[in-house]
């Protein structure tokens, strides 16, 4: 199945829980190995990969363990600001290679660009599905989407919530990187104008009283609740996507709408986490990776090789073992929680994550 099949949700959603069932029975270890074989096939890996392989002091096809990704060390994510993304994806797919790039948010510098390819997608979107049934949304309702855009991928849920759950979907712009731009230049009147544009493109749509499930950032929430509470009121759902969520904002959002669920991803392009449920009163808010292809892990800051106990705070480590894109340790500028998600999921989890730089230097913004 890909993501442009012209088929039905009802059958793209059993497919894609079939999908989920096969990924959470995967041995992480074995994936591993597949993984990194394609990707350093002499003659079918990744162009990007196979040139650094003449770099490594070991044989990369010698890995046999998920843990021994270690050996290649933090990604330098700096090289996805000017590299052509199609070196990052094996010569197995075929070229011309057709698709999207995708754009991190370009928060600490110029972005970071990521080919996906179908199965990417796909693999994004039967997760996001996965959350919006575990979590209670129901299928065949009206989104908004208030989500940046454009280059964005998480403006790809426009499609997730469309063709793989059956929604109609209305949809406002947001450029995050111009109110980061004018935070970091200090002209906060000129930020606080923007995010009111966008709250009245917001208040445009929930006025007629057809949405049933708005799609946003916690901080555009928190404006919107702070300023039209009886549009929030009547929702039945709010997902929100970014690192600004705290025990505090996610009470009042539940208690901003009469009956509504409080759904939540975190993540960037390179990979996501889906919510869990909330524990002790909203004092502990979970994620668990999009497994196999995306695992987190919670390491010491001063040692990235070295998880911290769980329970204990640490910076995020991020590694994406896609078969079409393959980023082992990249160290996020988010820190969380290491959770303990027991026998509920095959790899450990996060919970409580904020941003690990908080200086006007690297503006959070709309996230």
């Amino acid at each position: 199945m890909s993501a442009p099949a012209d088929v039905s949700p009802a059958v793209r959603g059993t497919e894609c829980d079939t999908l989920i069932e096969d990924w959470l029975e995967t041995d992480l270890d074995a994936w591993t190995r597949k993984v990194v074989a394609r990707h350093f096939d002499p003659e079918t890996g990744s162009p990007y990969w196979l040139r650094r392989a003449a770099r490594l002091d070991f044989d990369a096809r010698d890995i046999t363990r998920y843990e021994q990704l270690t050996a290649f060390g933090p990604f330098p994510v700096d090289i996805l600001r000017s590299q052509d993304p199609a070196d990052l994806v094996p010569l197995a797919v075929p070229r011309p290679l057709t698709g999207r790039v995708w754009d991190t948010g370009g928060t600490t510098g110029t972005p970071c660009r990521v080919f996906y390819t179908p199965a990417m997608l796909l693999h994004r979107g039967a997760w996001r599905r996965w959350s919006f049934v575990t979590e209670g949304f129901v299928q065949g309702r009206t989104w908004l989407q208030a989500t940046p855009t454009g280059p964005h991928l998480i403006g790809n849920g426009v499609w997730e919530a469309s063709d793989l759950y059956a929604g109609q979907v209305y949809a406002v712009d947001m450029d995050p990187r111009w109110i980061k731009r004018l935070i970091r230049a200090g002209r906060l009147a000129d930020a606080a104008e923007y995010t009111t544009h966008l709250l009245e493109q917001v208040a445009d749509v929930l006025t007629h009283g057809r949405i049933d499930y708005l799609n946003t950032t916690p901080a555009l929430f928190q404006a919107l609740v702070r300023r039209r509470p009886e549009l929030v009121a009547p929702l039945r759902g709010v997902r929100l996507s970014g690192t600004q969520l705290s025990p505090d904002m996610y009470r009042t959002f539940e208690a901003a709408m009469d009956d509504g669920i409080c759904g939540r991803s975190y993540g960037n392009t390179f990979g996501n986490a889906a919510g869990l449920p909330v524990e002790q009163n909203a004092e502990l808010i979970p994620y668990v990776p999009n497994y196999p292809q995306v695992t987190m892990n919670v390491v010491r800051k001063e040692d990235w090789s070295t998880a911290v106990e769980y329970g204990t705070v640490g910076q995020v480590r991020l590694t994406v073992l896609h078969e079409d894109l393959f980023l082992p340790n990249i160290l996020e500028r988010d820190q969380a929680l290491r959770y303990d998600t027991g026998s509920r999921w095959p790899s450990d989890g996060v919970a409580n994550v904020t941003p690990l730089q908080t200086t006007s230097s690297a503006p959070e913004g709309l996230y």
